[in-house]
């Protein structure tokens, strides 16, 4: 396995990246003088992933929704009866794993043991066990994780805008299923799930710290079984109409102040990597432009007390879906929508303020330095964007030569008000 070096000059930082025979592929961030060490194992796998052609075969596989997060949970869990955090943590590793709608991801951060805790990483997650009895006993508890979601105000807002924004796409469903779904999990369907996705050619390592690549290679050599490369997994999602679900949906809980997610779905989502980063950054310029904390539009509504700290707006995207959003809590919804539309048809008509979108490009260069100097931020930056075919070290070139036409062009694509949705969460009424 022979490692290849990038030096990126302006960023000061150094990549070494090979493929193993396998199909893994292998990365290194080297960070000379850095006590913390990170690594993530992740897989290509996430809760949107419901229908797929394995390879070799021809049918397309339907699966339950929440088993992305079923597995994740099951890998843990070794033949022997122990439990990978245990290992970890005689080596004084700080490990965990999430599951997202794109992928599925096992971790770990320590200041010593790197090498020793990289391969219990490598081996607990190519070590699938499952028996009916422990898929039966992890039931129980992943239900009481989807009854805490359940009950969670915030994340019944933003789920209920998905649905809004989404018919068929499963970016709508929870990230761990529903009671009633993940009930019908089976130790057969897992293995199929596991086979199809944990494949090393589906899967990345990446290291962050002042590590040897050698080192690296010498584990990944002893640890990774398979010699060669898996077939092509299609991913198949249902056909979904541009325009949304439904505009407005509805909930109460039992919350002091109403919450809001309004939600934009975007037309235009995938393309090569070099076309969603940009999209990415744009959007996230924009949106820091038109309502970041500096906007004329934040000032003035904060002033007035109609919305508070809670105000945020965000771009969120998959290979199949994207969306921008505004999250807060507020008595005033209608007047917070009525002046979102308000300053988008301004800046559609007058233009986008020149000097305001160079700032905002400033200030998401600098949240992009700072991540360099967070072995665990940079780790996982770079993870969702090797998954998505991005190099995240293109981020600081593309932000600097963004333009103002480039954000003027994006605001006409984005913001329509057959692509919004308003999810609002009521107080209960006594």
């Amino acid at each position: 396995m022979n490692f290849t070096k990038l030096h990126y000059e302006t960023l000061n930082e150094t990549v070494y990246s090979a493929t193993h025979k396998s199909g893994l592929r292998v990365i290194l961030i080297k960070k000379p003088g850095f006590k913390k060490s990170y690594a993530t194992f992740s897989t290509k796998y996430g809760s949107i992933n419901t229908q797929f052609v394995v390879p070799g075969e021809s049918e397309t596989t339907t699966v339950i929704d929440g088993i992305a997060h079923f597995l994740e949970h099951k890998v843990f869990e070794q033949p022997d009866g122990t439990n990978a955090f245990a290992d970890f943590s005689k080596y004084g590793a700080n490990a965990n794993a999430f599951t997202s709608f794109g992928v599925t991801n096992y971790l770990f951060s320590c200041t010593d043991y790197f090498y020793e805790n990289l391969e219990i990483l490598l081996d607990f997650v190519q070590t699938p066990y499952f028996t009916q009895e422990n898929v039966d006993k992890e039931k129980g508890i992943i239900a009481q994780e989807i009854k805490m979601y359940e009950d969670d105000a915030e994340q019944t807002c933003m789920y209920n805008c998905l649905e809004a924004m989404y018919k068929n796409h499963p970016v709508k469903t929870n990230i761990a299923g529903s009671v009633e779904e993940i009930m019908k999990t089976t130790p057969e369907l897992l293995y199929k799930c596991y086979n199809t996705f944990y494949h090393p050619s589906n899967m990345a390592l990446i290291c962050v710290g002042d590590l040897d690549e050698e080192k690296i290679a010498q584990m990944v050599n002893k640890c990774i079984k398979q010699d060669t490369p898996h077939g092509k997994i299609t991913q198949v999602f249902p056909k979904e109409e541009e325009t949304v679900n439904k505009s407005y949906i509805e909930a109460s809980f039992d919350i002091p102040m109403p919450m809001f997610m309004i939600g934009f779905k975007d037309r235009i989502f995938g393309g090569s990597g070099s076309e969603i980063l940009k999209r990415d950054i744009l959007t996230s310029a924009v949106l820091r432009t038109l309502f970041g904390k500096s906007s004329s539009f934040y000032k003035k509504l904060y002033d007035e007390g109609v919305i508070n700290k809670t105000f945020s707006a965000f771009y969120e995207y998959e290979d199949s879906c994207a969306y921008a959003a505004f999250f807060g809590e507020t008595e005033k919804i209608e007047d917070v929508k009525k002046e979102i539309f308000s300053v988008i048809e301004n800046a559609k008509e007058n233009g986008i303020d020149k000097a305001a979108f160079e700032r905002a490009k400033k200030v998401l260069c600098g949240q992009f330095m700072a991540t360099l100097d967070s072995v665990e931020d940079l780790g996982n930056d770079y993870m969702f964007c090797y998954h998505k075919g991005i190099n995240l070290f293109d981020y600081m070139t593309i932000c600097e030569n963004l333009t103002v036409e480039d954000a003027q062009r994006r605001i006409g694509e984005l913001f329509h008000k057959e692509q919004c949705a308003v999810s609002v969460v009521l107080p209960k009424k006594e």
